[in-house]
């Protein structure tokens, strides 16, 4: 009898250390795919300010702004930091009225992209930082997806005059 105490606690730790590894593959997996679901979102809020600045450039500012919106929504995947750092800069060097509905859907999808890039790169750490734990790596819990990557961009919002603020 007293062997059997032996084998119920020696159980008892197995399920424990099971629980807990079914535990962290389930968390890694839902940070892995709520990192997915962000970038997404970010790239949706991409498309959207591109597509408003677009809307913009030909109905108000020249050749250039146009230039970088149409770059930007067209740009490949490795190629789009840089595309969409180029628009932030043509969006920062025209003056923006913020009376103009079409400048104000630029300012509010900029505000909206910045939002979708602090979750996203909030997401990308939390599940980087889960992936890298060594129980993790040792049972190569996250090798069902790739490595979430950053989105390093500029920050997308956009100033506008104290005047035009304070008349809102």
């Amino acid at each position: 009898m007293p062997g059997m105490w032996w084998v119920v606690g020696a159980t008892l730790v197995v399920a424990l250390v099971a629980a807990y590894l079914i535990w962290t593959a389930g968390r890694v997996e839902r940070l892995q795919s709520r990192a997915q679901l962000a970038a997404r979102a970010l790239d949706a809020h991409l498309l959207r300010r591109a597509a408003a600045a677009a809307v913009l450039a030909e109905r108000r500012y020249g050749v250039e702004l146009y230039a970088a919106a149409r770059i930007a929504l067209d740009a490949e995947p490795e190629e789009r930091e840089a595309a969409e750092n180029d628009l932030t800069r043509q969006l920062r060097a025209v003056q923006l009225d913020p009376t103009d509905p079409d400048c104000e859907a630029v300012i509010a999808a900029s505000r909206r992209l910045a939002l979708a890039r602090q979750v996203h790169t909030d997401l990308v750490r939390d599940a980087r930082t889960a992936r890298s734990r060594r129980l993790v790596r040792l049972f190569r819990m996250g090798r069902a997806h790739t490595w979430p990557r950053y989105f390093d961009i500029d920050d997308p919002t956009l100033t506008v005059p104290a005047a035009d603020v304070s008349t809102r």
